[in-house]
């Protein structure tokens, strides 16, 4: 692989020029130096100047012999030059910091304590300093070296548990990344390790896996990435299970991804309908879950689900119940769509209006799209006054 060369790193070989003799004591580099190496990378530019050719990756490493020769060279000239190791790009990394990075991703083809060690280490590192999730941009071998434990070191007893976690924890804290969130989404191991861990390992590791769907679900080619790796059921199935601990995170996830029709699709045909009404009755998460039930209703397959599974009462109960503006917003919309959509849920709307008044309370002190959808289920009674019960 061929490596660059500045004056203190050395990313491609094109980019160092043999140094030539201008007299007996002068001795100049043609080369790059670092800042302007720097600046063509984060401009986008991944094409090598002499060569034409894309970077394999974009890690700046030491070229010992040229800094030293130019030590040598300002030492003789009573010129200070500053360490270094004390040189920092604008991210806050210094030369030592990309050294231990590459030796714990190294690390991580290693043996199980060593894996452990670097995995842990990865994790915090991620965790506290931003500046060492984009180093993970900077070359395409980054990723697959820190999956390869679970990609590859199947053990006896199947995946270390608290590996895993480290593992997936480290993808979570690096999909916080903007500039990171394609790269990872696109990794091609990335997905389909999260999707397992959906499924296996500590509570922890299925909620940190379902936090990373959600962080890489804000890019919408993400969104349909994530779907069409059927991430939608696990997560689901995740959110049956109704543990506490990772609820919120699967809900945000599944409401990311139910942005995009073909999702939404895919949530009803998974069974997430039944699920969120389930929660809502047992009054788990009910926030995230009528938001995700109003975006559902959208799709004709979930309106009908929701008519046949109970949601008229189980909205009209929310309603009553709740002091939260956007619930009771969220509960008239989708109880709109389900009467304008099925004829027989009239009787059970006319039946709550006669006995507890539920949409004129709305029409009249809900939020404006609150009152626009209470107004329209009224006028629609007093059209079909004597209107009956069909079964």
């Amino acid at each position: 692989m061929s490596t660059f060369q500045g004056v203190d790193e050395r990313p491609c070989d094109c980019f160092y020029r043999r140094a030539t003799k201008r007299s007996s004591e002068d001795l100049i580099c043609v080369t790059y130096d670092r800042p302007f190496i720097q600046k063509g990378l984060k401009a986008g530019n991944r094409i090598c100047p002499r060569t034409q050719q894309v970077l394999s990756h974009t890690i700046l490493t030491p070229n010992h012999l040229v800094r030293e020769m130019i030590s040598q060279w300002c030492k003789n000239r009573g010129i200070e030059l500053s360490d270094p190791v004390l040189l920092v790009n604008e991210d806050g990394i210094t030369e030592s910091d990309r050294d231990h990075f590459l030796s714990l991703l190294q690390k991580m083809s290693s043996g199980l304590p060593e894996q452990k060690e670097a995995a842990k280490e990865l994790r915090l590192l991620t965790k506290r300093m931003p500046s060492f999730r984009a180093l993970f941009g900077e070359s395409i071998h980054a990723i697959p070296q820190l999956l390869s434990p679970l990609s590859e070191g199947k053990f006896e007893d199947g995946i270390h548990p608290e590996l895993q976690e480290d593992v997936i924890t480290t993808l979570l804290n690096l999909s916080i990344h903007d500039n990171n969130k394609k790269l990872v989404a696109e990794s091609p191991m990335v997905i389909p390790l999260l999707i397992e861990a959906l499924q296996s390992g500590t509570i922890q590791t299925r909620s940190n896996a379902a936090a990373a769907l959600f962080t890489l679900s804000a890019l919408d080619s993400n969104k349909a990435l994530i779907g069409k790796s059927g991430a939608l059921k696990p997560l689901i199935a995740l959110l049956d299970e109704g543990h506490p601990l990772a609820m919120k995170d699967v809900a945000s996830a599944i409401f990311n991804l139910c942005i995009t029709h073909e999702n939404k699709a895919r949530a009803v045909r998974d069974g997430a309908v039944r699920t969120i009404l389930k929660k809502i009755s047992n009054r788990m998460h009910v926030d995230e879950l009528l938001a995700i039930l109003a975006m559902l209703s959208s799709h004709p397959k979930a309106v009908e689900e929701m008519g046949e599974l109970g949601a008229v009462p189980c909205l009209l109960r929310v309603i009553r119940e709740t002091n939260c503006g956007r619930n009771k917003e969220n509960c008239i919309a989708v109880l709109h769509t389900i009467c304008l959509n099925d004829r027989t849920k009239w009787k059970e709307i006319r039946e709550e209006e006669n006995t507890y008044g539920t949409i004129s309370e709305l029409a009249q002190n809900g939020t404006s799209r609150s009152k626009r959808k209470a107004s329209g289920i009224l006028d629609r009674l007093n059209r079909t006054v004597n209107l009956t019960h069909t079964a």
